[in-house]
């Protein structure tokens, strides 16, 4: 979890360096000064890189989290079928009593 929220926070991070260096290439084609493009542009590609290849980090660390939760709660209906099966027939009495009032009102 502790890396899910590391690769967060320098993605966020990234993402606001990547916005300021984007404002900045544009202020720089507005004056069209191609020095100041030339200097801004290496800066947002490193940047860009960066963020894409954290994404990829938070990305792998939220399909980890989900598979883990996934096998925590295959686990738990086998090892409690009955107390399972009561959990799933509540919610689908308590939908469809939702359903029915929503239905009711038309």
């Amino acid at each position: 979890m502790a890396d899910y929220a590391d690769a967060r926070t320098r993605l966020a991070a990234d993402m606001r360096m990547m916005m300021a260096d984007t404002e900045e290439l544009l202020k720089a084609i507005g004056a069209d000064s191609k020095e100041k493009i030339a200097a801004v542009r290496p800066r947002l590609e490193a940047t860009v890189a960066r963020a894409k290849s954290q994404f990829t980090e938070v990305e792998d660390a939220v399909e980890a989290r989900a598979r883990k939760l996934a096998r925590e709660a295959d686990a738990y209906v086998h090892e409690n079928p009955w107390r399972s099966a009561g959990v799933a027939a509540g919610f689908g009495a308590a939908l469809g009593a939702v359903i029915g009032v929503l239905l009711a009102r038309r």
